[in-house]
């Protein structure tokens, strides 16, 4: 019977665990039109394929080396099916493979951060390129000192000075945006985003309807975000744990959102649903470190506390010239800090100082490692489209093709 109850309890926890990583790779097509929707029409065609190849990249160098150099062992889909699983006696509570397939799409999360922020103005291989390295070695190296458990470079160890990253604040958010900050400052402002007197122009995105589908195509995924995260769900305790997550995960998109909307209206005098939009994935961003813990209250007030900072952080980025198109490193960069920051607000597990230790140690290491591998490329291939092909749209230089070919010209 206990023999049974476990093989049960085996393939429910492993059933969930995939469903939740189908959720999660859902979340690349919500990358997808978000950005397309917030970029020029003679950029969409790009951008798309950007967000379909860098997932493919990533599952590739995910398997090929960065889940060995994550967790340790040998990554041939072979040894970790789970063959050997036979009975309760085990410690294993879901399929090995299962744990492998949930890491991947968090690996292609984290780079999917960096295409909407770099977009419009980098090359296409160029991209791909970085996105090999970031995939196989930068994240999943700064994933082996947290989620791994390894100590950093053999000096110390982040979970024995109190750090805590429940789903991935600072792990996949804030690692994908200091990639994307290393990227943005290496390949420049777009042609004409900032004036010589300081103004800032703006250049609206093609496709608002696109970038709220995409908006809520992330929303939904989050779900499988952070409720997989528990890990479990076939005891009354996981599955407790795992209705909380959902509650707190859905209550700060909700706070982000309304607080976001707020906040701009109070700024520009409008309501703004590009704010609005960043401001649900702030929300859901802010929450990722802790949903586990708060109450839904609070879970509410953390996401408004990162819609607020989200819609001043992306004003002060573009008053710094530094040039975001879709708002990604402050969304998944800033927020992603502050959702460090507010795990010990609710979990004694998790200090302040060691919050803070782990964020700088994942910022260091991601920042300074893609500008290196940004600056390398630069050299070797290049790293940005020519003025022309910029001005025309990277869809006819880059693809060849136009999104919109009834509407446009390219031109």
């Amino acid at each position: 019977m206990e023999n049974e109850i476990f093989q049960l309890q085996y393939a429910l926890d492993t059933f969930y665990f995939l469903v939740c990583g189908a959720l999660v790779m859902w979340m690349a097509a919500g990358f997808a039109m978000l950005e397309a929707g917030l970029v020029r029409s003679k950029n969409t065609v790009e951008i798309l394929t950007k967000n379909v190849t860098l997932f493919a990249v990533a599952c590739t160098m995910y398997m090929i080396c960065g889940y060995a150099v994550m967790y340790g062992g040998d990554i041939l889909l072979s040894s970790i099916t789970g063959d050997g699983v036979t009975g309760a006696e085990e410690a294993a509570t879901y399929a090995p493979s299962a744990d492998f397939f949930f890491q991947v799409v968090f690996v292609a999360t984290a780079m999917s951060i960096v295409s909407g922020a770099v977009a419009e103005r980098m090359k296409l291989f160029s991209f791909l390129a970085f996105a090999v390295v970031m995939t196989g070695i930068i994240y999943p190296m700064e994933g082996s000192w947290t989620w791994g458990g390894n100590d950093v470079f053999g000096l110390y160890n982040l979970g024995d000075l109190g750090f805590l990253d429940f789903a991935g604040s600072g792990i996949v958010h804030m690692a994908g945006a200091a990639a994307a900050l290393a990227g943005v400052l290496i390949v420049g402002a777009r042609k004409g985003k900032y004036g010589p007197n300081g103004e800032v122009n703006a250049f609206p995105g093609a496709n608002l309807p696109l970038a709220t589908l995409g908006t809520f195509i992330l929303w939904l995924g989050w779900f499988g975000f952070n409720g997989g995260s528990v890990l479990a769900t076939a005891s009354v305790e996981s599955a407790n744990a795992v209705a909380v997550v959902f509650m707190n995960t859905n209550a700060a998109a909700a706070g982000g959102c309304i607080a976001a909307l707020l906040t701009a209206k109070m700024l520009f005098g409008k309501a703004d649903l590009t704010m609005a939009l960043n401001g649900c994935l702030a929300g859901l961003v802010a929450i990722t470190a802790g949903p586990d813990t708060p109450t839904a209250l609070l879970a509410t007030i953390f996401g408004a506390l990162g819609g607020m900072l989200v819609v001043f952080s992306i004003v002060t980025l573009d008053k710094l010239k530094i040039d975001d198109p879709v708002g990604a490193i402050s969304v998944h960069g800033v927020v992603g800090l502050l959702g460090l920051l507010l795990v010990p607000v609710t979990n004694d597990g998790a200090s302040f100082s060691g919050q803070i230790i782990g964020a700088l140690t994942i910022f260091g290491w991601v920042f300074g490692a893609s500008l290196v591998v940004f600056t390398v490329i630069k050299l070797v291939m290049g790293l940005r489209v020519s003025e022309e092909e910029e001005y025309d749209g990277s869809d006819l230089s880059e693809c060849g093709m136009e999104a919109y070919p009834e509407f446009t010209t390219g031109r």
